[in-house]
């Protein structure tokens, strides 16, 4: 447990920056260069205090001196280091065996409740392009402790590890320990939800992108196609990490475990929560179904290029017949003459070949009339919009 005695603020007449022993570094600088972060708020009431370090020994006794701490560990692998972490800040190994247990299940969000220790595995997600990878974010939680385990391949709380010394400044001395704890863990949240976020904007860029592909005729609707069906993919990737950040926020909201307070004015933090996970989902399918109206708009054109195509050899074919029954007459005539029956000699090719001349353009024209007069012939259509053109 971590000890909330101390000589009270109103009793010291000088102010507390360090009275708490803490070795480390405390230079804002170093933060990158080391694996783990702690700040910590004095029990006696002192100014908080950031330390960076290596190892949970480094921190131990800065915890143990402090009403409320945060530390957050980057860890390159989570499976052989975080173990060794977590117990040597003091949580039951049964906390780890779960998380572990979801992780290796598939499983992006979770949580175990131990009443006195509470374990919660968020989704991390990191949008490169149209891919979506989602980590595993450990936040443990005991009676004046947030401890923050995730990957190297996403760096959640680089941000508000500048400023917590500010935030935890904030945290009232005198509040309920619950309270304390509850309020670092709905920042914690808040910092990991705020950075999910940003991935709606990279896969909004992608669809910009996508858009101008549209435009453009020259692109190959094939390589179109699969463009919008990663986007889609995405997105859906995306929205499981949203839905998976919300079950566990649904978890904290209603004051399921024990260690968060039961004060309705701090549990509507996660109602604030919850509805800024909700409105990103909202958003998300919003663009999903603009995704869906662009497929509906490629397969238009897709139509409407084979109704093009389909026009055009409806034409080819309608000109072939008028020509084909246009020469049927006159051959008729000069294979009914070729006969010997009319005994056809060299001085008859004259008015023959006026005959033939003269039949086939009647005929050409005869047929011609009549097509045109019944409407035979194919009518044009727009290739883009399908509408039927005017003559």
């Amino acid at each position: 447990m971590i000890g909330t005695g101390g000589v009270p603020p109103e009793a010291s007449t000088e102010p507390q920056r360090n009275s708490v022993s803490c070795p480390g570094r405390q230079d804002t600088e170093a933060l990158h260069l080391k694996r783990a972060v702690c700040v910590a708020k004095p029990a006696s009431g002192g100014r908080p205090v950031r330390l960076t370090g290596d190892e949970p020994a480094e921190f131990l006794d800065c915890i143990k001196e402090a009403s409320i701490a945060w530390v957050n560990f980057t860890l390159k692998d989570l499976s052989p280091s975080a173990e060794k972490i977590i117990s040597d800040f003091g949580f039951s190994p049964a906390l780890y065996s779960a998380l572990m247990h979801l992780v290796e299940t598939g499983a992006i969000s979770g949580y175990e409740d131990l009443d006195t220790e509470l374990g919660i595995l968020l989704p991390s997600v990191r949008v490169s392009a149209l891919t979506v990878a989602s980590h595993p974010l450990f936040v443990l939680v005991k009676n004046g402790l947030v401890l923050t385990i995730h990957g190297s391949e996403v760096q959640r709380f680089v941000r508000f590890a500048r400023y917590a010394d500010a935030f935890m400044r904030k945290i009232p001395q005198e509040a309920p320990p619950s309270d304390k704890i509850t309020l670092l863990l709905y920042r914690v949240l808040n910092e990991n939800n705020e950075r999910n976020f940003d991935g709606l904007r990279s896969i909004e860029e992608q669809g910009d992108d996508m858009s101008r592909m549209l435009l453009d005729p020259e692109i190959p609707r094939s390589a179109l196609g699969i463009e919008i069906y990663q986007m889609k993919h995405a997105l859906i990737a995306y929205l499981n990490s949203l839905w998976a950040s919300l079950d566990v926020v649904n978890f904290l909201r209603f004051g399921d475990p024990e260690i968060v307070t039961d004060a309705p004015r701090l549990l509507a933090r996660f109602s604030v929560l919850a509805e800024d996970v909700s409105n990103q989902i909202s958003l998300a399918e919003h663009m999903s179904e603009v995704l869906a109206s662009g497929l509906e708009v490629l397969q238009s054109i897709y139509n409407n290029q084979l109704q093009l195509l389909n026009n055009k050899l409806a034409y080819a074919v309608a000109w072939i017949t008028i020509l084909g029954t246009a020469f049927l007459v006159p051959n008729t005539i000069a294979t009914v003459m070729s006969n010997p029956a009319f005994r056809m000699t060299p001085d008859d090719a004259g008015w023959y070949t006026v005959l033939i001349a003269v039949s086939t353009i009647i005929a050409t024209l005869c047929t011609f009339w009549v097509v045109m007069r019944r409407g035979w012939l194919p009518r044009k259509v727009d290739a883009m919009t399908g509408n039927v053109l005017k003559k």
